[in-house]
């Protein structure tokens, strides 16, 4: 992985300390080749041994492994600059081009390919599946349940945490509730997966790569690494990476079972006649 990659998806996750050295690293990863670790600490105002144990702490053996390695990432993507401002219509867009990708990049990072696999069968194999999410995140739970009606799968959604909570009191062993909570700390939805929880169902949330308590109780947890400072392009970024882990899943979904793919196509093309003129 990385490490630019990796220092991101880790970032919300650091220390007030940490995410200094972290931010000064990520936007200054040109420059970095001409900082020992005692200049880097006093460009930043604090000691070496912080600068040696945040490298440490990302699984470097020390500054220069990880001042080496940031310098090898940079060499390779030097390439890649032309074309990513080449395909876009102005420096804007361009800038939240890359952010988007980082961020995509970070997500897919921090999400192992055995918590993918253990959601999609989880899912594939519920009982009865519930699906949440409060403001924003009800949009993606709504488009996410579209997505898997066409394949078959039937998912209880509501936007509602009242209704939902009637719907979850008939909740089983098998059945899986997926929240989607940005910060996972609505007491409502702790409460809903907690009453699944002890009816012996699953839980799965989609969350920040942040601890926070509805992430601390979910049987399985999707994480989401989309950071930045302008606070309403970050909603813009972490908006557009949970839409690409949930297609990910899906994706999983649609290829891990032919019966799923076959009515998948029978459904779109049953959908394309009914709006055929």
């Amino acid at each position: 992985m990385s490490p630019l990659v990796k220092i991101r998806s880790e970032r919300d996750r650091m220390s007030a300390v940490e995410r200094r050295i972290a931010d000064f690293i990520l936007e200054n990863a040109q420059l970095l080749r001409d900082y020992s670790s005692q200049q880097l600490a006093n460009a930043l105002g604090i000691s070496q041994s912080s600068v040696v144990k945040f490298t440490q702490k990302l699984g470097f053996r020390g500054y220069p492994d990880l001042k080496y390695s940031v310098g090898e990432s940079i060499g390779r993507s030097d390439d890649d600059e032309a074309p990513v401002a080449a395909r876009a219509g102005d420096a804007v867009g361009a800038e939240l081009w890359d952010r988007k990708t980082q961020a995509e990049e970070a997500t897919h990072a921090i999400n192992t390919p055995e918590t993918m696999a253990a959601v999609v069968a989880a899912i594939a194999g519920a009982g009865k599946l519930f699906l949440i999410g409060l403001g924003e995140d009800d949009l993606q739970v709504r488009a996410f349940a579209m997505r898997l009606s066409l394949l078959g799968i039937t998912a209880i959604r509501h936007a509602d945490v009242g209704r939902m909570a009637a719907q979850v009191g008939v909740a089983a062993p098998g059945d899986v509730l997926v929240v989607f909570s940005e910060h996972g700390r609505h007491p409502a939805l702790a409460k809903l997966a907690r009453f699944v929880r002890e009816r012996r169902g699953k839980v799965i949330t989609l969350t920040r790569h942040t601890a926070n308590p509805l992430r601390a109780m979910a049987d399985l947890s999707l994480v989401v690494a989309a950071h930045d400072d302008a606070s309403y392009v970050q909603a813009l970024i972490y908006q557009t990476t949970v839409q690409h882990l949930v297609d990910t899943v899906f994706i999983h979904l649609c290829e891990g079972d032919d019966d799923r793919h076959l009515r998948l196509v029978e459904n779109l093309d049953r959908t394309q006649q009914l709006l055929e003129p």
